[in-house]
């Protein structure tokens, strides 16, 4: 009898911890802030143009969700603060494809003349 009544409020307390959002929740993982200064340039053929922002030692892939940001100080020099998200790209035999730099939540600092 004991056993079923606390077997019935284990139930009961689980229900009410999901019920109530009691997932649990993964750490989030800080993305670095990096400023970068380099042109705005169009590359690729449509329909698979991409935004890139190149530096002399770097290139950073801007999404199409910050394109907009971007898209009219194409061929210009510009500085942006954003968060820094690199992925390990991969052929499809498993090779490692390099590393691709890409730029989120951008603030444009300042656009050279």
């Amino acid at each position: 009898m004991n056993r079923r009544i606390l077997l019935i409020g284990l139930f009961l307390v689980a229900t009410a911890l999901l019920s109530a959002g009691g997932d649990i929740e993964e750490p989030k993982e800080e993305v670095p802030v990096v400023q970068v200064t380099g042109v705005v340039r169009l590359v690729g053929n449509e329909p698979f143009t991409e935004l890139i922002i190149s530096a002399p030692n770097s290139s950073w892939f801007v999404p199409k969700e910050e394109r907009a940001k971007l898209n009219d100080l194409q061929h210009r020099i510009v500085t942006v603060e954003g968060e820094e998200v690199v992925k390990d790209m991969k052929f499809a035999n498993g090779r490692s494809a390099g590393k691709r730099r890409e730029l989120r939540n951008i603030n444009i600092i300042e656009v050279q003349e």
